[in-house]
């Protein structure tokens, strides 16, 4: 018997198991991480700095590009180096937390 209505006849594409994290997961878990502890800075810099592991391994091992990776350890620095005051400036900056975010002066123009 040739006939068999369960099976398909056609191989099916696999699909991968990873499923990538696009640039808005990266940014909203840092930017949770950070909003939970806004009364405690020490802590969120601690958790910033175990993202940044986290953050490392995922681009060694291919998941992450070098354009995200290098937008997360802008915003961390920032985060990790100011005091306490502008710690909770960025916080509150809305357009740090978007995708393509830069610090001033750091963006090239055609026009200049």
């Amino acid at each position: 018997m040739g006939w068999w209505p369960f099976k398909s006849k056609a191989e099916r594409v696999r699909v991968p198991d990873v499923i990538r994290r696009d640039t808005r997961t990266w940014l909203a878990d840092l930017q949770e991480a950070c909003e939970l502890n806004f009364d405690s800075p020490e802590e969120a810099r601690r958790m910033v700095r175990q993202m940044q592991g986290e953050w490392n391994d995922a681009h060694k091992d291919g998941i992450m590009d070098d354009a995200l990776i290098e937008g997360l350890r802008m915003r961390a620095h920032r985060l990790l180096t100011g005091d306490d005051e502008e710690f909770r400036k960025w916080l509150d900056d809305l357009s740090f937390w978007k995708p393509g975010w830069r610090p001033e002066g750091s963006r090239s123009t055609e026009d200049s």
